[in-house]
């Protein structure tokens, strides 16, 4: 189908923007670059090789993952220096480790003394160490030790004694962003993530212990503080692709959305002023809970448009005020969902078509799995 319009395609159908995927990687690479400061892009949006190559700049180096199916597929393509940022999972250690004496630099995090037991009680061969880093909560909320515990200080000074180990760094992911609105309270937390981070740095300088430093979300490294210069590293993922979501907190415009799911309108629905489409949930995911003033998407070009409600393979739109005029949406005609979240929507296919202004230009085959 290479060439033809996206039109042509069977729907539902994720289709991909090459040119805005491209703007956004190289924004984020001069971003950081400018700052002075590493980026480490994360994987977990598209998982695919052909995007990963974009957002390193085909270096194939310096990668985030969320799961080891995605760090044994990027191994397997080459790639190296690979951080698999969530908390060592125990039944998954042998995999880590086959990973730790096979690449050249794999990293795994940690949070709890046990998990750091489960690394001493299997040692690497040929004298390797594991490349651990500390998962520090800075008020995310979600995985990570306090970073007022003390906890937290003595898991680093365990984690830097420990034979066979070596304490890589401390990583922060600052998701609290996400409950931003505008610019101002983007910075605000990335500011006080940053600081956060930067004061558990000294603490660790005060005991002896020098490692490297990292936070991320795609809101707080779309607009950096300066503050952030001080670090060694940031770590966002969904800037590739953008979502509404994105839209909302104010991390990026609807332009920069490079995802969008295609749908055909399959029934006329008078009695309930609706029309039928062929995306459900399966198509698009549920996540964002319908909460947009549009339901749980943006209609592209029909802002009086609302995906009200989804089943596995029905998606119900309905005006926001008003009747249908269902001569503007003859059954067999295309309608363009905008994904409230591009990470949930884009695990929902197993194809990205790509396309660059309207025209395809081949397909991405993402992993799967954990």
């Amino acid at each position: 189908m290479e060439g033809e319009p996206i039109s042509a395609l069977c729907t539902p159908a994720l289709v991909v923007d090459v040119d805005k995927v491209k703007r956004n990687a190289q924004r984020m690479i001069e971003r950081f670059q400018t700052l002075g400061v590493q980026l480490r892009p994360h994987m977990k949006t598209h998982k695919t090789l052909e995007c990963a190559d974009i957002m390193t700049a085909g270096s194939r180096r310096c990668i985030v993952v969320s799961t080891l199916a995605e760090a044994t597929f990027y191994a397997d393509h080459g790639y190296d220096d690979i951080l698999y940022a969530y908390s060592v999972p125990f039944d998954k250690v042998e995999r880590c480790a086959a990973l730790s004496e096979r690449l050249e630099l794999f990293q795994v995090l940690l949070d709890h003394p046990d998990a750091l037991e489960q690394l001493k009680k299997r040692p690497l061969r040929d004298g390797r160490q594991w490349h651990v880093w500390l998962k520090l909560d800075c008020g995310n909320g979600r995985a990570g030790v306090l970073h007022s515990d003390p906890a937290a200080l003595r898991l680093a000074q365990a984690i830097a004694e420990a034979e066979g180990v070596q304490l890589t760094g401390v990583y922060s992911h600052c998701g609290n962003t996400y409950n931003c609105r505008g610019v101002e309270q983007i910075q605000t937390v990335a500011r006080e993530t940053t600081s956060l981070i930067l004061q558990f740095m000294e603490k660790l300088k005060a005991v002896g212990i020098t490692c490297k430093s990292s936070i991320g979300s795609t809101p707080s490294c779309s607009h950096p503080v300066k503050d952030m210069a001080q670090l060694c590293e940031v770590h966002p993922g969904n800037y590739v692709f953008y979502d509404v979501q994105q839209c909302v907190i104010g991390a990026c415009s609807l332009d920069d959305v490079a995802v969008k799911i295609l749908t055909r309108v399959i029934g006329h629905c008078p009695h309930r002023n609706q029309l039928l489409i062929d995306c459900g949930w399966s198509g698009i995911s549920l996540d964002g809970a319908g909460k947009l003033p549009t339901g749980y998407a943006v209609i592209e070009g029909h802002p009086n448009l609302k995906l009200l409600s989804m089943t596995q393979e029905h998606g119900r739109v309905e005006p926001i005020s008003g009747q249908l005029d269902y001569s503007k949406y003859p059954l067999g005609s295309l309608l363009t969902l905008i994904p409230y979240h591009s990470c949930a929507t884009a695990l929902m296919h197993s194809v990205y078509h790509v396309h660059s202004e309207g025209r395809l230009l081949g397909r991405w085959i993402p992993t799967r799995g954990w």
